[in-house]
C-alpha cells in the first residue's frame, strides 16, 4: 500500500463517510462496504462513498466513472488515514480549533482552479459544508498527531547538514545552474536542515504505517 507522508498530507487525506453519495446531479450510486480497519481501538468501515469523496478533494481527478486504479489508490490512502486517526484519537488534547478548520478549508479550496469549481465538485458527490468541515477536522487531527509523534523529536546534526551540502546540494546546484556561484553552507544551512527534517519525518511516518498495517486487522469486503 502507498504510504502517506506529511507533504502529501495537506493536499490529500480522507474522511469517515456514510450512507449514499450522489456522483452527479442526475445520478445516484448505491453505496457498498469496501473494507474495515481495526488498529486495536475500534473498527472503522470504509465505503465506496469514502473513496469517491476522497477523489473529490483531489484536484484534476476524474469523478465520473472513476477508474479501478484511482479507487484503489484512494482506498490505500483512506486505510492509512484510518490507522493514523485511530492513534490520534488516543490523545484527546489534539483537537483543532474552528479557526484552524476554516483556514485549512480555505487552503484546500485554493488547490482548485476556482471556488466555483471546488463547490461544484463537492455538490456532485453530495458533500455538505458540515461534512467537509468534519473531514478537515480529521485531517488536522492526523497532522497534529504526526507533529506530536515525530516532528517534535526530530534532530538533525551539523554533520548531517554538512554531508548533505557537500554530497547532494552542491552537485545538484552545479547541474541545475552551471556557471553560477554555489551558495555557501551558512547561506543554505536552514534550508538544508528543514529538507532533512521533512525527509526524516516522512521516513518515520512510513515506518510507523508499515508497522501499523502489520498489526491492524484490515478486511477487504468488496473489490473496487
Amino acid at each position: 500500500m502507498t504510504p502517506i507522508s506529511k507533504p502529501i498530507f495537506t493536499a490529500l487525506l480522507g474522511a469517515i463517510l456514510c450512507a449514499f453519495a450522489p456522483v452527479c446531479s442526475a445520478q445516484q450510486v448505491v453505496d457498498k462496504m469496501v473494507a474495515t480497519v481495526n488498529a486495536g481501538v475500534k473498527t472503522d468501515l470504509i465505503t465506496y462513498s469514502d473513496l469517491v469523496w476522497q477523489l473529490a478533494l483531489q484536484p484534476n481527478t476524474q469523478l465520473d466513472s472513476p477508474t479501478s486504479a484511482d479507487l484503489n489508490r484512494a482506498l490505500r490512502l483512506v486505510i492509512d488515514q484510518k490507522l493514523i486517526l485511530q492513534e490520534a484519537e488516543k490523545i484527546p488534547t489534539i483537537v483543532p480549533t474552528q479557526k484552524e478548520i476554516t483556514d485549512a478549508r480555505d487552503e484546500l479550496a485554493r488547490n482548485f482552479p476556482s471556488p466555483l469549481e471546488f463547490q461544484q465538485r463537492l455538490q456532485r458527490v453530495g458533500m455538505t459544508s458540515e461534512k467537509l468541515d468534519e473531514i478537515i477536522e480529521q485531517r488536522l487531527k492526523m497532522e497534529k498527531y504526526l507533529d506530536f509523534r515525530f516532528r517534535n523529536f526530530v534532530v538533525i546534526s551539523q554533520k548531517e547538514i554538512a554531508d548533505y551540502y557537500g554530497q547532494v546540494y552542491t552537485p545538484r546546484f552545479r547541474t541545475r545552474f552551471p556557471g553560477r556561484i554555489v551558495p555557501t553552507l551558512e547561506q543554505v544551512r536552514d534550508e538544508i536542515e528543514q529538507s532533512l527534517k521533512e525527509a526524516k519525518i516522512e521516513s518515520d511516518t512510513d515506518a510507523f504505517l508499515d508497522t501499523a498495517r502489520e498489526r491492524a486487522e484490515i478486511v477487504m469486503l468488496n473489490a473496487v
